[in-house]
């Protein structure tokens, strides 16, 4: 560690003020609005980025601006104008050259690093950092770079198996082939419906898994040698539709053996990776064996069930890791989150509504946290009930009544 780039010890200088500590935030959905919130609690000055006006984060940060963070110029004009010294990437699509010759020349720190936001930006160069350089055990995996080169990868890898963008989240773009003759609609699909068309897919054997889960790790600052420590959360379990997650629940129960591989297993991505933060590591488990998925970094969405479990949440943890300030991953009582999703499409020009928030938090144990998005679309996630219990079975049925409460549009 440089002492630019990991200042020991860390001073936070006031908002507004010369001795500001200014934080660039890309990316300000739901994820960077619980970021900068955590942020700002610290004493930290914010600039909230998107392609959008009124995101999320924007709505609650020190500034914003609106940029297409997908342009090399366009992003670094904008980062060098808020002045920060530390960017925190919230999203994937991003320009990760642009952020890479930044810290390179040292005007920034990229958090975790540039690298492993560069990395991890599409599926293929985290697989196989994973799988090829560092060994990991994953499923079984091809990329293909058109619908030929797609239909040759599922006869290879065998239906049924799961076609994915090479740079997308949250389901998008995603399907399940069953026979050969789901690969055209599977090529089409994840050029349209991703996050963006990068030409590339990955095909994925199916795992008969099972748990699903969600290693939240967190590197930070070891006090009194400035060098780095490896911390874990509890073990996340969740539930996903389409590809994308619906329902969270903490801690997930696995056997002794099963949780110290997912430790090891996440310990070594995030170790090639580098940096302090949150990474959300996705992981399979199958017995006593661990097969690494996929891995964020930056604070992960099923973690959102962290507001109601822990003593700090994950975005307090990505706050305080990346700042260089003590981290505890403590479990406060069992939790579970329940993801509201719109209904109907609701444009910006009268905005979309939330009801039933009061029948929501009037179910015992829970908070809701809505998330302000100026438009709404049939399943666009626009809210989240958060429980917790003397077990994650009550957290759960309390999570759930809440979500179910609520309607959003």
């Amino acid at each position: 560690m440089t002492a630019r780039r990991y200042p020991d010890p860390p001073v936070i200088g006031t908002p507004g003020t010369p001795s500001a500590t200014h934080v660039a935030l890309l990316g300000s959905g739901e994820i960077g609005k619980e970021i900068a919130i955590a942020l700002a609690r610290l004493g930290v000055e914010v600039t909230a980025i998107d392609r959008y006006d009124g995101a999320p984060a924007q709505q609650v940060a020190h500034n914003a601006l609106t940029v297409d963070m997908s342009n090399p110029a366009e992003l670094t004009a904008a980062i060098r104008s808020t002045g920060a010294s530390i960017v925190v990437p919230e999203i994937e699509a991003l320009a990760t050259d642009a952020l890479l010759a930044m810290e390179g020349s040292g005007q920034v720190r990229v958090v975790p690093t540039a690298r492993a936001v560069h990395l991890t930006m599409d599926r293929e160069g985290i697989r196989r950092l994973a799988a090829e350089e560092l060994g990991v055990p994953t499923s079984p995996y091809v990329f293909a770079a058109s619908q030929a080169e797609l239909a040759a990868g599922v006869e290879k890898i065998g239906p049924p198996c799961l076609v994915k963008p090479v740079m997308s989240s949250s389901g998008h773009g995603q399907t399940v082939i069953r026979s050969p003759d789901d690969v055209a609609t599977a090529w089409r699909r994840a050029a349209t419906d991703g996050r963006v068309d990068r030409g590339r897919v990955i095909v994925e054997g199916l795992i008969d898994f099972d748990t699903e889960i969600t290693l939240l790790t967190v590197r930070s600052r070891r006090e009194g040698t400035g060098g780095t420590v490896t911390d874990f959360c509890e073990p996340i379990g969740h539930r996903q539709e389409d590809g994308d997650y619906v329902e969270s629940w903490q801690p997930q129960a696995l056997a002794t053996a099963a949780l110290k591989r997912a430790r090891q297993v996440a310990a070594t991505v995030t170790g090639a990776l580098g940096g302090w933060g949150v990474f959300g590591v996705e992981l399979f488990v199958c017995g006593d064996e661990v097969l690494f998925s996929e891995v964020s970094p930056r604070p992960h969405d099923t973690g959102l069930v962290t507001l109601a479990s822990q003593r700090l949440s994950e975005f307090e943890l990505h706050a305080r890791a990346l700042l260089g300030l003590p981290v505890d991953t403590a479990l406060r009582l069992p939790a579970a989150s329940a993801v509201v999703r719109a209904d109907r499409e609701i444009g910006r020009e009268h905005g979309p509504r939330v009801q039933g928030v009061a029948e929501a938090l009037a179910v015992p144990g829970t908070d809701l946290r809505v998330f302000g998005k100026p438009e709404a679309r049939p399943g666009r996630r626009m809210a989240v009930a958060v429980a917790s219990a003397d077990s994650v079975a009550a957290a759960r049925e309390r999570a759930r009544a809440a979500a179910a409460a609520v309607s959003a549009g």
